[in-house]
């Protein structure tokens, strides 16, 4: 009996230290597991959203969807400005991975007009001194005639500027809806405007649409139309934008419906901007009864 009571003992012991043996295989699978969490922890950030390296002064690269009035819209500043301080003249296309300079104090428009007519001086004096004859005098109004002909052509041309430059004659209000906040210069761009979803947003002039997107931090859905060289309006938060870029439109033409993209609630975010700058919408659009 004692030799069968040894017998069990040693056998529960044996079993013992079985089941603990089991144990760690056991946990290995749940530790091995957890491996991957760790990678979690360094895992890449997520693309940046556009603007995060849009600083004033700093070279900036231009990415998929942008576009000179949306970049100069971003910074605050005339798009002109922005044009002439990387030599992009009309259409103002830019390409992707373009590397443009921000640092409009550098070099202004009309420091590039002063330096183009200070050139021209200079190259008419070189010839006068090459030749001290008199012969090149008297060739020398033949070219002021073709000069006055170009002159009395160039009106012809004039249509095309004032079309681009043309005032704005009437404001349109951009919704129906109720103004739920006002202008500030230094907290608030613009005006908002309620409405329901869906409800139509307009134009505010005629124009032409120059950026039509997502990409802008801050607005949601956002439609930026250019009306003439000192006036663009801005419509945020859209539902959906009836319009795409390079669009003209009408006063009053319906370019997207009402949304709350890029907010907590449904409203129009509605800017207008004069030579890059944020004006009060209040001051130029129609009073209402």
């Amino acid at each position: 009996m004692q030799i069968c009571k040894r017998l069990s003992a040693i056998a529960l012991v044996v079993g013992l230290l079985g089941c603990s043996g089991a144990n760690p295989d056991n946990l290995r699978p749940w530790e091995d597991a957890r491996q991957p969490s760790a990678p979690n922890a360094t895992r890449p950030e997520s693309p940046k959203v556009y603007g995060s390296k849009l600083r004033p002064g700093q070279p900036y690269v231009v990415i998929r969807g942008d576009t000179l009035y949306a970049i100069a819209f971003r910074l605050g500043i005339d798009f002109k400005e922005l044009a002439a301080r990387n030599s992009i003249g009309p259409p103002f296309t830019i390409k992707v991975g373009q590397t443009l300079s921000t640092d409009i104090a550098a070099v202004t428009p009309s420091e590039k007009s002063a330096s183009r007519l200070t050139q021209t001086p200079t190259s008419k004096k070189s010839p006068s001194k090459a030749s001290k004859t008199t012969k090149p005098t008297v060739s020398a109004p033949k070219p002021s005639k073709v000069t006055t002909a170009i002159k009395k052509s160039s009106p012809a041309s004039k249509p095309r500027s004032n079309v681009v430059s043309q005032p704005v004659s009437r404001w349109r209000w951009p919704s129906e809806g109720k103004v739920i906040r006002t202008y500030s210069s230094n907290l608030h761009k613009g005006i908002d405007l309620s409405g329901d979803r869906g409800d139509p947003v307009r134009a505010v002039a005629s124009g032409k649409v120059v950026y039509a997107g997502t990409g802008v931090t801050g607005y949601g859905s956002l439609l930026i139309i250019k009306h003439n060289d000192t006036y663009l309006s801005a419509y945020g938060h859209n539902e959906r934008l009836l319009v795409s870029e390079n669009t003209s439109v009408t006063a009053g033409q319906q370019i997207a419906t009402m949304g709350s993209s890029g907010t907590d609630s449904v409203k129009l975010h509605f800017e207008l901007r004069r030579r890059g700058k944020p004006v009060d919408p209040l001051t130029l659009l129609p009073m209402r009864r």
